[in-house]
């Protein structure tokens, strides 16, 4: 990934003169009062200093205070976008680039802004968006081979990203159909337990309908010896009238014999 140091002598050491020259005159012809120009450079030469101490927050402080004495400063502009970057203070550093590829009518200076602006969306794994981005600096500047490579590295990342999603999603859709799948089980169980509980509940009732008869069994087979005894008592009686009549038509036999033979 192109080094933000390596930007940063590109752009002091061959542009520096140059840009002060250029915004000079369009001060002049727009009529724009400079708070001071020596101003301006001072804080920008410190600002340098500190980033390159490593001190990015100082270097910002500097690279702010160049920017009052000079608005239109490119220099300070694009300076500070790095020192923010540096602070990992992405959406302040894109908006200072974004300042420069808006304005600039450098097409190398918007290309490095470009490319840094892939840099940040690569940063916050926003692959989709660097990936123009880097495209957008190739269109400015065609030979800057470590964009090239940072731009076919996002590709590469998008589309891994791109099918983890992909997977991520698959699994969501497995999980919920397990997560159905279990309900329809959890909810079949349910339905069971109920048939269950149905089911017990009747054979509990079946079970106190038959115990109903059995309390009652004595009951009713005491009226049944009852009228046994009533029916044997008349069935004897029965016997011993036919018996009684029997023995009184023997007896008229015998007599009706007896009178025969004395006769």
């Amino acid at each position: 990934m192109k080094s933000i140091r390596y930007i940063m002598y590109f752009v002091l050491m061959s542009m520096t003169m140059s840009l002060l020259a250029q915004e000079n005159a369009q001060a002049v012809a727009q009529g724009e009062n400079k708070i001071d120009e020596k101003v301006e450079r001072n804080t920008i030469r410190k600002g340098n200093g500190l980033f390159n101490d490593k001190k990015y927050t100082e270097a910002e402080i500097e690279y702010r205070k160049a920017l009052e004495a000079t608005p239109s400063s490119e220099i300070a502009t694009y300076n500070l976008g790095a020192a923010l970057y540096k602070q990992q203070k992405w959406n302040d550093s894109r908006n200072e680039y974004r300042k420069i590829v808006q304005a600039s009518s450098d097409s190398l200076r918007a290309a490095h802004a470009w490319h840094n602006l892939g840099n940040i969306s690569f940063q916050e794994k926003n692959y989709a968006q660097s990936i123009e981005e880097y495209k957008n600096a190739l269109r400015r500047n065609p030979k800057d081979d470590e964009t090239r490579y940072n731009l076919r590295l996002a590709q590469l990342l998008l589309k891994k990203q791109q099918q983890e999603q992909q997977n991520q999603d698959k699994n969501d859709d497995k999980d919920q159909q397990d997560k159905n799948k279990d309900q329809q089980k959890d909810q079949k169980q349910d339905q069971q337990e109920q048939n269950n509980n149905q089911n017990n509940q009747d054979k509990n009732k079946d079970q106190q309908e038959q115990n109903k008869p059995q309390q009652q069994q004595p009951q009713q087979s005491q009226m049944s010896k009852e009228n046994a005894q009533q029916i044997l008592d008349a069935i004897q009686q029965d016997e011993r009238d036919t018996q009684e009549k029997v023995q009184k038509a023997l007896m008229q036999q015998q007599k009706r014999r007896k009178t025969d033979k004395e006769w």
